[in-house]
């Protein structure tokens, strides 16, 4: 299914340049496919004025969500200081995790690179217990992959 999805986000993306667009499709790309998720979408990372250091709301499908996260908070944050993917199976028992929507229960955060600097984030949650895997782990990572060819 992943390669199903990443050969569609690449079709999509050719040709076109502005960051914000090919986000947007990709977060209906997985909100509409991925099974029992309840939000999937984007944090950029802020890099002027009082925003930097910040993960600001991009595009993204689902409820309404927190607007700003600063690096080393949630889930988002850790994942951008510890630049590695974060697979989290009950977001309750993940120390400092920030509520957005009471409904979600696990959640997966993936880096996104420019060259060699993190350029922010993909998130999903899933009002589920352990919905993700490892399989979706390499899966999503892919994916990412191939935002990072286009951003």
């Amino acid at each position: 299914m992943y390669k199903n999805l990443t050969t569609q986000l690449e079709s999509l993306s050719e040709g076109v340049t502005f960051p914000v667009t090919i986000l947007s499709n990709a977060a209906a790309i997985l909100f509409n496919s991925l099974e029992d998720i309840n939000w999937a979408g984007f944090y950029i990372l802020g890099d002027s004025g009082d925003d930097t250091g910040t993960l600001l709301l991009g595009p993204f499908q689902g409820k309404p969500a927190c607007m700003k996260i600063p690096v080393g908070k949630g889930v988002c944050g850790t994942a951008v200081a510890k630049n590695e993917t974060i697979l989290v199976r009950n977001v309750h028992e993940f120390p400092g995790h920030i509520a957005c929507d009471c409904a979600s229960n696990s959640e997966i955060v993936i880096p996104i690179h420019s060259g060699s600097a993190i350029y922010g984030v993909l998130d999903i949650d899933s009002p589920s217990i352990g919905r993700f895997t490892e399989d979706d782990k390499n899966g999503l990572e892919a994916f990412v992959s191939v935002l990072e060819k286009f951003i």
